[in-house]
């Protein structure tokens, strides 16, 4: 899980410096307005902080490995649906840096949720 957790938070902060620093070109080439990839970057850089750290705990609480999980498939679903809805004008590619973006968080979810399953079953046995 610790793995997992610091790999997440490592490419989320690689994310997050990248729509921030490109803001502007990365807008033209995907269609997102460059006020909403900054934003997206800033949360991006939240939760790649919130991931170190609980990366770091000695023992990962089992409650904030759930909330991870939880909050990375919420992204994943937040991620298709920018990809498809029409409050973002995003171009083709766009739309597949979107969905390239969720299909990541999804498999660091699933990671963690096994991660998640393991912890617990160890806690019970």
């Amino acid at each position: 899980m610790r793995l997992v957790l610091r790999v997440d938070s490592a490419s989320t902060a690689v994310m997050g410096v990248v729509l921030i620093a490109a803001a502007a070109p990365l807008g033209s080439a995907t269609g997102m307005p460059v006020a909403f990839a900054v934003a997206f970057g800033i949360f991006q850089m939240g939760g790649a902080a919130s991931l170190a750290l609980i990366a770091g705990y000695p023992v990962i609480p089992p409650a904030l490995a759930l909330t991870v999980v939880a909050v990375n498939g919420l992204c994943a679903v937040g991620c298709v649906v920018t990809a498809f809805a029409d409050f973002v004008p995003l171009t083709g590619f766009g739309v597949v840096f979107m969905l390239i973006g969720a299909l990541i968080v999804t498999v660091c979810t699933a990671l963690q949720y096994a991660g998640l399953r393991r912890m617990t079953a160890a806690a019970r046995a």
